[in-house]
């Protein structure tokens, strides 16, 4: 049987120390990702509720706020994703769909798909206080 030494044995709490640290680390780091991209979905719906008032108002689509829409929408859908925030990352790829051609998905999908401003904003805000819940009861 292998006996362990004074210095192995410190070596392994060292170690052990600091992969608590890294992890520690990684979770503060992936909230401050998801907290940022949460925020990202309601500035997103604004920017869209003012695009969608000037559309109204005016009666004149622009194609440039149109595509920068659909990036901003298609990049979010990205980072949610890779956060694990599945499902409003799928809301926001639909969305992101949508302002690439608005023609492309029919009316019945989009109302099934739930992608309304008010509800994804809802969504970002119910993540983001479960997350401040969270936080708070760690600390």
């Amino acid at each position: 049987m292998a006996v362990i030494s004074d210095i192995s044995l410190w070596a392994l709490f060292k170690h052990l120390g600091s992969w608590l640290g890294n992890l520690s680390r990684a979770r503060q780091q992936r909230k401050r990702e998801s907290i940022e991209a949460l925020r990202a979905v309601v500035i997103a719906a604004r920017h869209t509720q003012a695009y969608l008032r000037e559309l109204e108002d005016s009666g004149q689509q622009n194609h440039a706020t149109e595509a920068n829409l659909a990036g901003l929408w298609t990049e979010l859908g990205f980072r949610l994703n890779d956060l694990g925030l599945t499902k409003l990352a799928k809301r926001c790829d639909i969305r992101g769909r949508y302002w690439a051609d608005p023609n492309i998905l029919d009316a019945d999908f989009l109302q099934r798909a739930d992608i309304g401003l008010e509800r994804m904003e809802q969504l970002a805000r119910q993540l983001l206080a479960e997350i401040e819940t969270a936080h708070s009861r760690g600390s």
